[in-house]
């Protein structure tokens, strides 16, 4: 008989929507992006995903996307936005979304990062959609500055790196269940990421 043996290994492993080299998503979760590239990091994981995506804005917010910016990223035909009058109800449409489990991705870009309950539902959410809706989806909540949502499955911080002679960006994983912090470089362009 053979003892098996203790080790730090996780044996959980959970699907994961690969998004760029060194970051992939787990699906049934929810992730935040904070930093002022926050929106160009989730039109990256827009563009790896295949099907229809709700992005929920407060209604009171006067910045919208611009469908000429998203184009290099991802066709904006595939979008569906929906801007709440109240606070409580961008958690509250995030929520619905997640639990129909009707679209692969869900964004919704926030005033300030959400308390752990909210977080808890969320994730409860997208683990039931998962298993009673069409797919699997994955939420994203946009958070100013440098985020703080406890309870998140990871926390990534985009901002411009641009040289006189080369547009950057600096991706940097913040917090993640299993994995370490980490910085990378993107350059190149949408689609054509190179990271370093």
């Amino acid at each position: 008989m053979t003892t098996p043996l203790l080790t730090r290994k996780t044996h959980d492993t959970r699907p994961a929507l690969p998004v760029l080299d060194g970051m992939a998503l787990t699906l049934a979760r929810l992730h935040e992006f904070c930093g002022p590239a926050r929106h160009v990091l989730a039109m990256t994981v827009a563009a790896a995903t295949r099907g229809p995506v709700f992005w929920i804005a407060p209604a009171w917010q006067g910045d919208r996307l611009n469908p000429d910016g998203m184009r290099p990223f991802v066709q904006p035909g595939r979008f569906t936005f929906v801007h709440p009058n109240q606070p409580l109800d961008l958690l509250w449409t995030l929520e619905e979304v997640l639990r129909s489990g009707a679209v692969p991705l869900a964004v919704a870009e926030l005033p300030e990062p959400p308390g752990l309950t909210p977080v808890r539902r969320l994730h409860l959410a997208a683990e039931n959609g998962a298993k009673t809706g069409t797919c699997t989806p994955i939420g994203l909540i946009l958070t100013p500055g440098d985020g703080g949502a406890p309870g998140i499955e990871t926390r990534w911080h985009m901002a411009p790196g641009h040289a006189p002679d080369q547009r950057a960006w600096t991706l940097s994983r913040r917090r993640a269940r299993s994995a370490p912090h980490a910085t990378w470089t993107l350059t190149g362009r949408p689609g054509c990421w190179h990271v370093t």
